[in-house]
């Protein structure tokens, strides 16, 4: 940033309106790139959103799916139980 050499450039109103044009140009173009990493982050976080609503549902279908063990248990309990009974009759 270039400082101003002497105290009379301050009390000259048109390098202060030079330097405050500079200035706000540098703050616009900062601003700017501010707005595009928000924009970008936001989008981000729309596709997380999308993925992980997307993953839910798979979770969902899948548990939906599965066969509890305790009722694996029991059916197994049951054939055990079928079996030997086949069996001590069959003889």
């Amino acid at each position: 940033m270039n400082e101003p050499s002497s105290s009379s450039s301050l009390s000259d109103p048109t390098a202060v309106a030079v330097e405050l044009e500079r200035l706000r140009g540098t703050v616009e173009a900062g601003f700017a790139r501010v707005d595009g990493s928000l924009a970008l982050l936001v989008q981000r976080s729309d596709q997380t959103d999308r993925q992980l609503a997307d993953h839910e549902k798979r979770l969902d279908a899948l548990e939906r799916g599965r066969w509890p063990l305790a009722s694996v248990g029991a059916l197994a309990a049951v054939a055990t139980v079928a079996v030997t009974t086949w069996q001590l009759t069959a003889r």
